[in-house]
């Protein structure tokens, strides 16, 4: 049951003055193939055209805009010859987009967008409404030779420049990529025991050590003080990029892979030293005066 304040707030709505170039929000009161019809809770409804509605070309109104929704819009026009208001979604959407563009970009938020077009340099993809450029650069974390291949594609990627003065938008999917890649080798990582004993290829050598390909499709860092046991002065002392090697897995520790072979190259040498310790306790043992006196004659 309505209370008289709340007879007194809708009289008020109804009275008050709506002017070209204002925000208006209101319910959707039914979608036909040309236009919404909104409930503005005044002294007239508002009518939203198709055109008026996205500047995204694949903008569906009949699937994104059901009754009951709530909607924006920028009043066009106060009569449109009918008794209603004229609106656009497409003009609120400018207005209300930039902000969430902007507040995107501050948070690094990760979005799906579609690459609409493929252009010089680049791609085309709207967010928010908004037509968007993406650098041939930025499409991924790896170098892009076919342009024309992306074309359609749906991406993740994240607002790198939201300039609403000079109306320019741009995208990246670099990032995204490289932290879903990130991701997926983490979870590659943790599965890794430590002890294990992998065979490898050396990538790449740098003064503090080498990186190792493992046999998994992970790398790990061979650290200098890790090759051998001796002293060292560089990896090339020991090692050459290509070589095949065997190394253990001594740690895991945030998501990298720490390698060794001077703790297989101790293990083995601890190995044979106890083998030739048992080989001469076995001598000793069958070796008596009896074995000795055997087979001479007096």
């Amino acid at each position: 049951m309505q209370t008289m304040a709340d007879l007194m707030d809708e009289l008020e709505a109804t009275l008050k003055k709506i002017r070209v170039g204002d925000v208006v929000t209101g319910t959707v009161i039914d979608v036909t193939e040309d236009a919404v019809l909104v409930d503005l809770k005044s002294y007239c409804d508002g009518v939203i055209r198709k055109a008026d509605l996205s500047e995204d070309p694949d903008f569906n109104m009949m699937e994104a805009i059901h009754p009951g929704d709530e909607i924006t819009a920028t009043v066009l026009a106060t009569n449109d010859g009918e008794g209603n208001m004229v609106l656009s979604k497409k003009e609120a959407n400018a207005i209300l987009a930039w902000d969430k563009l902007r507040q995107m970009m501050e948070d690094r938020t990760i979005v799906k967008v579609k690459i609409q077009e493929v252009v010089n340099a680049g791609a085309i993809a709207y967010l928010e409404g908004i037509r968007g450029f993406i650098p041939a650069s930025r499409l991924s974390d790896e170098y892009v030779e076919e342009l024309a291949e992306w074309n359609g594609k749906t991406i993740e990627a994240t607002v790198i420049t939201a300039d609403e003065e000079n109306r320019r938008l741009v995208l990246s999917g670099r990032e995204a990529a490289r932290e879903k890649k990130q991701a997926e080798t983490n979870k590659k990582i943790a599965k890794c025991e430590v002890g294990a004993v992998m065979n490898g290829t050396v990538e790449t050598l740098k003064d503090y050590g080498a990186f190792v390909a493992l046999e998994n499709g992970l790398t790990g860092l061979l650290h200098i003080s890790q090759i051998s046991t001796q002293r060292i002065k560089h990896p090339g002392a020991v090692l050459k990029e290509g070589q095949e090697v065997t190394v253990k897995i001594i740690s895991t520790a945030n998501n990298k892979i720490s390698l060794s072979m001077k703790e297989l190259i101790e293990e083995q040498a601890e190995a044979e030293s106890h083998e030739t310790y048992d080989y001469k306790e076995e001598g000793q043992a069958s070796t008596g005066l009896g074995a000795l006196l055997k087979g001479l004659k007096f």
